[in-house]
């Protein structure tokens, strides 16, 4: 048995056979070395998680928002892991007195919110299955998936109604109770009772059930929830996930931050803002209700996602790359703006503290005396408690995520939905993971599998896999994904998503699609240009226009091609990773045009179909 630092050699590499291509070791993490983690017996459920939080510390804050009072947000309101418990009963017994019982779908459809988690531990305590409903898998999707998943009933924030009640004709066939999150008024229920279907406000439901209703025993192998992911082609796709597959995820990344860092406790808070739609969110926030955290919910804007930040002051903070993206460069410019010396104090800072990172410093023992006086304030912009962050869904910029080490202490970590979220986590403290996803989770051995036609070999001295690249210290980097690699037309292959990490470094840049095909030599790429710098370029070279006239000004174009082949030629990319045209979108890449997933990953297929006619 091989050990590097952080993983250990569990199986020996497999040779290529017939159709199979040859594979590398297994490999587990290092907290995993005598055997992967298992369940403690006689838990069966993820009820059980919220009862025994809620029995423990009843009188903690659970659940909080904003009240909104004349239009403006005031401070968050909470309610008790007490209050959640008994109104959790109310409303699952109020289901089943609907006549949907144990194995039965109920939807959950809306903003992350209190009732969002009420309703699906409400499915929990009775053994329902509780889908996440989400219109951002494109058009119908809620229709399809009510009728794909037979949902019987449905929990929806007040203003999804009436885009439920447009396609209820066509699932009306299953869909026979409607609950609102909050109000519904008398016309929308004469519209969905017209279709035979039930409506309720949510204070009337609750009235419907009882407190000591009894609760169906559970098994592992129940179905917890089944989420639709959003797929880059064909219509959504329904992951099955057992009680006993979010437990797993849940203990494995509890375990994991008990080795490496601190567990969450009853006085952390979590900052909820990522689709609880997604399995990522749901994972963290079923840990967080595991440990008796408090969670506050964001207002469901994004012009208020900061105010709602420094306003919680939360503990812990998981985000995707796009909003890290937005962090980085909002602090990069009040740096700059800040004058010639505090932009020096903050460089020998960061270099400082960098130094000690790498040298294998802990984060709160690299600086502490800069810390105090540099970046302290940094995180001021994040309310100033954060200790725990954590990045995934898409890879991470490497100077992003080193910023984000250096100033907060970040996790980056790599997962599916099949695989409930994380299978791969960088360690907070081990600052040579950073560019990689870190070790495998306790509950799950990785190997890598060769991809010939690729040129990838599990078997090479630097092993490479689909498409993932061991390191020396045992974490995993992820190169690309298969997918999304095209062959250019002299042969060579390009791996897009590493060029467009790459050529998202230039400060130009808020967001880049990068193409290429096999009928051309050369990549191309759609690029949303910074307002404020190109502006401002313009202002230096007498060009003339709004920000969408600037986007079509070829000098323009030809100012951000040449400075993004400027920062691929810094970075050493190869004559023909160099982008030969850019089309300047004005709009950034958005759910609304279906151009990216609600997690912000890139849609090729319809960024293509979108945007084929300008090159």
């Amino acid at each position: 048995m091989s050990v590097s630092n952080y993983t250990v050699k569990v199986e020996e590499s497999r040779p290529a056979t017939g159709e199979k291509p040859s594979a590398g070791p297994v490999y587990r993490c290092i907290y995993a070395k005598d055997g992967l983690m298992e369940l403690p017996a006689g838990m069966q459920s993820p009820w059980e998680f919220f009862s025994d939080s809620a029995k423990r510390n009843p009188e903690n804050r659970m659940l909080g928002r904003r009240k909104i009072i004349d239009s403006k947000a005031g401070p968050y309101v909470w309610i008790t892991y007490g209050e959640a418990y008994d109104s959790a009963l109310s409303i699952g017994s109020a289901i089943r007195s609907r006549g949907v019982n144990p194995g039965d779908r109920c939807g959950i459809y809306g903003s992350n919110c209190p009732e969002w988690i009420i309703s699906m531990e409400a499915c929990n305590s009775h053994a329902i299955t509780y889908v996440p409903l989400y219109d951002t898998l494109g058009p119908n999707a809620v229709e399809f998936i009510i009728n794909h998943a037979e949902v019987s009933i449905a929990f929806i924030q007040e203003n999804k109604i009436p885009a439920v009640l447009t396609c209820l004709p066509k699932c009306s066939s299953y869909l026979k109770t409607i609950v609102s999150f909050g109000e519904i008024s008398g016309i929308q229920k004469k519209e969905a009772e017209d279709l035979g279907v039930s409506c309720f406000s949510w204070k009337e439901f609750a009235l419907l059930g009882r407190l000591d209703h009894e609760l169906p025993s559970k098994q592992r192998t129940d179905i917890c929830t089944i989420m639709y992911t959003s797929g880059t082609t064909g219509e959504p796709k329904g992951v099955i996930l057992t009680n006993e597959a979010i437990m797993a995820e849940v203990l494995s990344t509890d375990q994991i931050l008990l080795e490496t860092d601190k567990v969450c406790t009853a006085d952390d808070s979590y900052f909820s803002f990522l689709p609880l739609a997604h399995v990522y969110d749901q994972i963290i926030e079923t840990y967080c209700i595991s440990r008796g955290s408090s969670i506050g919910f964001w207002q469901g804007d994004v012009r208020y996602l900061m105010e709602d930040i420094v306003e919680l002051k939360p503990t812990f903070f998981s985000g995707v790359p796009r909003i890290y993206d937005r962090i980085y460069t909002g602090v990069m410019g009040k740096i700059s703006s800040g004058g010639a010396l505090k932009k020096a104090l903050f460089q020998y800072a960061y270099n400082y503290k960098l130094g000690n990172l790498e040298k294998g410093l802990k984060q709160d023992e690299a600086a502490p005396l800069l810390d105090k006086l540099v970046f302290n304030k940094i995180k001021q912009g994040l309310g100033g408690q954060i200790r725990l962050m954590l990045s995934g869904a898409a890879p991470l910029s490497r100077h992003v995520e080193e910023f984000l080490r250096v100033s907060f202490g970040l996790s980056q970590g790599y997962g599916l939905t099949e695989s409930c979220g994380g299978c791969f986590t960088s360690i907070a403290n081990v600052f040579s993971m950073v560019g990689t996803v870190g070790v495998p989770m306790t509950t799950i051995e990785a190997r890598l599998e060769s991809v010939p036609e690729l040129g990838y070999d599990a078997l090479a001295s630097v092993p490479r896999g689909d498409i993932g690249e061991w390191q020396p210290n045992g974490a995993m980097k992820i190169i690309d994904r298969k997918k999304n690699i095209f062959k250019l037309s002299q042969g060579e292959y390009i791996a897009v998503e590493n060029l467009e990490n790459t050529y998202s470094r230039c400060p130009l840049v808020t967001s880049i699609w990068v193409y290429g095909n096999s009928f051309e030599s050369f990549p191309v790429a759609v690029v949303a240009p910074d307002r404020k710098a190109l502006v401002e370029w313009a202002a230096n070279n007498n060009q003339t226009g709004d920000f969408k006239q600037l986007c079509e000004n070829l000098k323009a174009r030809k100012y951000i091609l040449d400075e993004l082949n400027s920062t691929g030629q810094k970075n050493k990319l190869r004559g023909f990773e160099m982008l030969r045209a850019v089309h300047l979108e004005p709009n950034p890449f958005d759910i609304e045009r279906d151009l990216v997933t609600p997690t912000f990953k890139l849609k090729r297929p319809q960024l293509l179909k979108y945007y084929k006619v300008v090159f």
